[in-house]
């Protein structure tokens, strides 16, 4: 059986990230992501890992997993279809569930702790 693994905030905040290019979408700005898988699980359909960004923005229709996300550092706003929206800082924690359309706008380079599952 394996055993757990454990991340300190400090150790979450200083991981070197790998370049995964240009947001794919990106309408406002030219947002360039960053980021570093920590676990995934096939047979769960199970990712978990650190995602950073550069400021700017995109819409999602229908998003096709859910994602929780805690924010460790920058700032977002994250807007429903709907038109209502919120913004996120440091400490700051957000669930986008499967079939979530919405937009996402990065205001402050981010860097966060995610898991999205099928």
């Amino acid at each position: 059986m394996p055993d757990f693994e454990h991340y300190s905030a400090a150790d979450l905040m200083s991981r070197e990230l790998e370049d995964w290019g240009a947001r794919t979408g990106a309408d406002v700005g030219a947002p360039h992501t960053s980021g570093l898988v920590l676990h995934v699980d096939e047979d769960l359909g199970l990712e978990i890992g650190i995602w950073a960004c550069t400021p700017g923005g995109w819409s999602i229709t229908d998003r096709p997993d859910s994602e929780t996300v805690h924010v460790m550092a920058g700032r977002c706003r994250l807007t429903n279809a709907d038109g209502t929206s919120r913004e996120l800082g440091p400490g700051d924690s957000a669930l986008l569930p499967r079939g979530w359309s919405g937009r996402w706008d990065i205001l402050e380079p981010l860097r966060k702790f995610y898991l999205t599952v099928k």
